[in-house]
C-alpha cells in the first residue's frame, strides 16, 4: 500500500486511559472532546492551520487561559482527530489509503486551507489522493472503502464518485495493458519487451495473461450500495453484459450461502461459475433479501448470461426468503429463456408455501415452462419432426423444445407418486408441452402410468381423460407391448394400443418386402453386367431364407396380436359395450381409430409383396439347380 510522510518532529503524544497528552514542556491551555476521548493540547498549533479552531478558541476562551472545545460531529471521530493534532504540531505521520478519505474530509470540516498556513492538510490530502490513491487499483479500492462509514462528507467532496470510476476505468482496460493488478499481487517485473525479469535479467518467458474476471473478488468485499454503485458505472462505461454478470454472480455466491446448498462438486456449469468465497458474518435474512432484490434489479433478463443452475438457486432462495412477487417472476422468466439447459434435479424445487399442498412446486415449473413456450414461439423455434401419414420423422438433432419436453416428461415421472398431486394440475402441465415437441410419448407413457400407480382411487372417466394426453401412434414397440399388458390402463386404452401396435408391425413386414424386392432387383443388376457365379447365387438363396423365416415369424405375431383383439372384441360385446353391428368398422368407431387409406394399401401390399416374395424365391431355387446341372 503507497503511503506518503508528513512531518519531521517526533512523536510527542502520549495516552493515559481516555485522554491523549501533548508532552511538549508546555502546559496545555485547550481541551478538544470528541467522542469519549478528551485531548489536552495547545491553542497555537491548532488555531494556526484551522478556521474553525480559530473560531472556537476564540468564542471558548474569554477571560479564562484555558478552554474547552467540544467536536461531536468531526469525521472519522477520535482516531481522526489524533491524526489532524499531529499534523498541526508538525509530528511524524503516513497517509495512506486507509487513512486519506477520513483526513481529507476533516480537514474540509475544520477549514485547514491554504489561508491557515501553506501545505495545510486539504492540500496534501488532495494531492496524495489525486497521485497516488487513484492511480492504483488496490488503494483506490481501500479508498472506497472507507467511504462507507462518512459517506455523505465523501459525495460531497466527490470522493466516492472518483473512486468509482477509477475503478470501473481499470476494470474495463485489459489489466495486462498496465501491469496492474499483477504488479500489486507481487508478480514478476516485466521487461519492456513483455518478457519476465528475474533480478534484472530478461528470462524470455511471457507473464501469463489475466482473464476479465481479476477483479471479481475485490469488487465483492465492497458494501452493497458501493457495489451497486461501482456495477452502475461500470455499465455506462459499455462492459460486457458477461463480464457484469459474472460479478453479479460472484457477489451474490459470496453473500447469499443458500445459492449452493444443492450444488455437487461435479457441478457440469463448474466450468463456468466460480467458487464462493469466504466472507466474514453471514448476513441477516433481511439483507439476504434486500440483496437479492438488488441482484434482480441489476441482472439483465438475458439468455445465458448466467448458468441455469445458479438462477435455480436465486429462484430456491427467494422462495425461501418470501423475496417480492417481481423479484420471484423475473428469476421465472429468465429461467424460461434457457430452460433447455436445465436438469431433472433443478426442477425438483421443494414447495415453500405454507398450505404445502405437494412435496414440489409444480405450478412453478408450470410458469417457467410457459414462459419458454412464449418466447419459443417469438423465436419461431422449428417443430422438431413432421407428420406425414400418420409417420412421425424425427430429427437428427435434438432441438431445445424436444429436450424441454423430455425434461418435462422426467419432471412428471418424478412427482407423479405425490399422493397429494392433483389430476388437473399434473393434466395442465403434461398438455402444455406442445405435440410436436415429442417425437415419441413413451416418457408421457411412464409418467402417467406412475401417477395411476400412485393414485388407484381414480374413476374410470378420470382414467381415460388422463390417458388421452397419450397418442398411442407415438408409442414404441417396447411401451405398446408393456401398455398392452398394463392391467391400470382403461380397456379403451388398450384396445388402441393394440390395434396400433398391429399396425406398426404389418407396416414393418411390409418395409422388409420392399427392402427384399431392391435386393433382388440389385442382384439382377449386377449379374446382367459382370455375370454371377456358382457362390453368389448360394448365397443370394441363403439370404431370402434367412429373410422368408424373418417373415414368418413376423406374420406368427400378427396372427397373436388378431387373436388378441378378437378376444376383446368378444368380451366388449359380451359386456354390451358395442350394440349393433359387431363388425370390425364399427369397434373401430367405438374406439375412436383413425385409419387411412394408406394404412389399407399398405395391409394390401403387404400381402401382395409377400406372396411376390415367395414366388422370387422359388425361382432363385430354380435357377440354382440348372447352373448346377451345367
Amino acid at each position: 500500500m503507497a503511503c506518503m510522510k508528513l512531518g519531521s518532529k517526533t512523536d510527542a503524544f502520549q495516552r493515559q486511559g481516555q485522554a491523549w497528552f501533548c508532552t511538549t514542556g508546555l502546559p496545555s491551555d485547550v481541551v478538544v472532546e470528541v467522542g469519549e476521548m478528551s485531548f489536552h493540547l495547545h491553542k497555537f498549533p491548532l488555531l494556526s492551520r484551522s478556521g474553525v479552531m480559530e473560531r472556537l478558541i476564540a468564542e471558548a476562551s474569554d477571560e479564562e487561559e484555558k478552554c474547552s472545545i467540544c467536536l461531536p460531529d468531526i469525521p472519522g471521530g477520535a482516531k481522526t482527530f489524533e491524526l489532524v493534532a499531529k499534523f498541526c504540531y508538525g509530528v511524524k505521520l503516513e497517509l495512506t489509503a486507509s487513512n486519506v478519505v477520513y483526513l481529507r474530509c476533516a480537514a474540509e470540516h475544520l477549514e485547514m486551507t491554504e489561508e491557515y498556513g501553506e501545505g495545510n492538510l486539504i492540500v496534501q490530502t488532495e494531492t496524495f489522493l489525486n497521485q497516488v490513491v487513484l492511480r492504483n487499483w488496490k488503494d483506490s479500492l481501500r479508498a472506497l472503502q472507507t467511504c462507507d462509514d462518512i459517506i455523505s462528507y465523501a459525495d460531497e467532496l466527490n470522493i466516492t464518485k472518483r473512486c468509482i470510476e477509477s475503478l470501473a476505468m481499470k476494470a474495463s482496460t485489459d489489466p495486462n495493458l498496465f501491469g496492474w493488478p499483477m504488479m500489486e499481487h507481487g508478480g514478476p517485473m516485466q521487461s519492456p519487451g513483455g518478457s519476465v525479469l528475474w533480478n534484472g535479467i530478461s528470462t524470455g518467458a511471457k507473464p501469463k495473461n489475466t482473464s476479465s474476471d481479476w477483479w471479481y473478488e475485490d469488487a465483492s468485499n465492497l458494501s452493497l450500495p458501493l457495489y451497486k454503485r461501482l456495477i452502475s458505472v461500470m455499465e455506462s462505461r459499455g462492459i460486457r453484459q458477461e463480464i457484469i454478470a459474472g460479478s453479479l454472480t460472484f457477489y451474490a455466491k459470496r453473500y447469499l450461502p443458500g445459492l449452493y446448498r444443492r450444488q455437487g462438486a461435479n457441478d457440469s456449469n463448474s466450468s463456468t461459475c466460480l467458487a464462493p468465497v469466504a466472507s466474514g458474518a453471514p448476513l441477516s435474512e433481511e439483507d439476504q433479501k434486500i440483496l437479492l432484490e438488488e441482484i434482480d434489479r441489476l441482472l439483465p433478463i438475458q439468455k445465458g448470461l448466467v448458468p441455469t443452475k445458479f438462477l435455480f438457486g436465486l429462484l430456491r432462495t427467494a422462495m425461501i426468503l418470501r423475496a417480492s412477487p417481481s423479484c420471484i417472476s423475473n428469476f421465472e422468466k429468465r429461467i424460461g429463456l434457457q430452460l433447455d439447459k436445465a436438469t431433472l434435479e433443478d426442477l425438483l424445487m421443494p414447495n415453500f408455501s405454507y398450505s404445502m399442498e405437494t412435496l414440489y412446486n409444480v405450478d412453478c415449473v408450470q410458469r417457467i415452462l410457459e414462459h419458454f413456450l412464449a418466447m419459443d414461439q417469438i423465436t419461431g423455434g422449428a417443430s422438431p419432426c413432421s407428420a406425414d401419414d400418420g409417420q412421425i420423422i424425427g430429427s437428427p438433432s435434438l432441438t431445445p423444445i424436444t429436450m424441454v419436453a423430455k425434461l418435462i416428461d422426467g419432471y412428471l415421472a418424478e412427482v407423479a407418486p405425490d399422493v397429494n398431486l392433483k389430476l388437473p394440475k399434473f393434466q395442465a402441465l403434461a398438455a402444455s408441452v406442445p405435440d410436436y415437441a415429442r417425437p415419441l410419448d413413451d416418457g408421457l407413457y411412464r409418467a402417467i402410468d406412475i401417477y395411476l400407480k400412485s393414485h388407484p382411487w381414480l374413476s374410470e372417466s378420470d382414467r381415460e381423460q388422463l390417458c388421452r394426453l397419450m397418442d398411442c401412434q407415438k408409442l414404441s414397440l417396447e411401451a405398446c407391448t408393456h401398455a398392452a399388458q398394463n392391467e391400470r390402463l382403461p380397456l379403451r386404452i388398450v384396445v388402441q394400443v393394440l390395434f396400433f401396435e398391429q399396425l406398426q408391425l404389418r407396416t414393418s413386414i411390409a418395409g422388409c418386402f420392399l427392402v427384399s424386392d431392391n435386393l433382388d432387383g440389385s442382384r439382377q443388376l449386377r449379374s446382367g453386367f459382370t455375370g454371377s457365379t456358382e457362390g453368389g447365387w448360394a448365397s443370394a438363396v441363403r439370404e431370402n431364407q434367412v429373410l422368408k423365416v424373418g417373415m414368418d415369424n413376423m406374420r406368427m405375431r400378427v396372427s397373436e396380436l388378431e387373436k388378441e383383439c378378437s378376444n376383446m372384441r368378444q368380451e366388449i360385446e359380451k359386456l354390451g359395450r358395442v350394440k349393433g353391428s359387431s363388425t370390425w368398422g364399427n369397434v373401430s368407431k367405438k374406439f375412436g381409430f383413425k385409419l387411412k387409406s394408406q394404412m389399407c394399401s399398405a395391409q394390401e401390399d403387404s400381402v401382395s409383396n409377400q406372396k411376390n416374395g415367395s414366388g422370387k424365391i422359388e425361382k432363385l431355387k430354380g435357377k440354382a439347380q440348372e447352373k448346377h446341372k451345367s
